[in-house]
């Protein structure tokens, strides 16, 4: 499959450890194409064996982005390090991980540190660019580890990815954009798991008011009522259009301009 410009493909719609254990939902991330660009957002476990089933070529990334170094999104990251540098005999790209990933409790092996071009760490309130694309991690989330959502901009597009966190009143209005994907674990809310839920996803779609959403990261309680069964639903009660990630859906953003 040859990527297009500006379209995200979906390595994986599943989340949480019991999603990952059992499979349920794949857990690769997100592969992003943006105006040539080429970065892999996310790479969980089975990464690299769904991008090559979609015909991805890792040599061609240019940049490898981690959310937080838990399992479900770190798993693959060093593998996908080695695959994007020819197992670093072409030192290339980009690398952007939380300060965490790389100290005690590490998931990124020192020694792939000097692999990519390029290695930065995520903080709160910083932009970062790759290519002719820039991104902000706008604040930490409040999570178990250090994690950042992202707000990315290319030259036709504006969007942002809210990632795992647990919900707070000032979230939503730091990931304005035309186009917002919501990490979204669990049906109902869950205390204490620092994840969102459904109705908070609903929250915060009203309060960003964007062309469009999608829904992605399904747990266990997710998973069984067939999100995608649930679009219309959602879409009624925020306003906005609303749409449940499939595994391996390619997303051309140009469609949120025609919504």
């Amino acid at each position: 499959m040859e990527l297009s410009k500006d379209t995200i493909l979906f390595l994986g719609t599943g989340g949480a450890r019991f999603t990952v254990a059992k499979q349920l939902l794949a857990t690769g991330g997100a592969w992003m194409n943006l105006g040539g660009t080429q970065i892999l957002l996310d790479p969980g476990p089975g990464s690299l064996v769904y991008a090559i089933k979609h015909n991805c070529e890792p040599p061609k990334l240019s940049a490898i982005i981690l959310s937080h170094k838990h399992l479900d999104h770190s798993v693959d990251i060093n593998v996908m390090i080695e695959a994007m540098t020819d197992g670093g005999w072409k030192p290339r790209g980009s690398l952007f991980a939380p300060a965490d990933a790389f100290d005690n409790g590490a998931v990124i092996f020192p020694y792939l540190k000097g692999y990519p071009q390029k290695v930065e760490l995520l903080e709160e309130g910083k932009q970062y660019s790759v290519g002719d694309v820039k991104f902000t991690t706008p604040v930490r989330h409040i999570h178990q580890v250090e994690t950042y959502g992202f707000v990315f901009q290319t030259a036709g597009h504006k969007f942002s990815w809210i990632t795992d966190t647990k919900y707070f009143d000032s979230l939503a209005g730091h990931y304005k954009a035309e186009f917002v994907i919501i990490n979204v674990l669990s049906l109902e809310k869950r205390i204490p798991v620092d994840h969102l839920s459904l109705p908070e996803a609903e929250l915060i779609i009203k309060e960003i008011k964007p062309k469009m959403v999608v829904l992605t990261h399904f747990g266990l309680t997710m998973w069984p009522v067939k999100p995608w069964e649930i679009e219309e639903k959602v879409s009624d009660e925020t306003g906005v259009r609303v749409i449940a990630a499939r595994d391996g859906m390619v997303l051309d953003l140009d469609m949120v301009n025609k919504t």
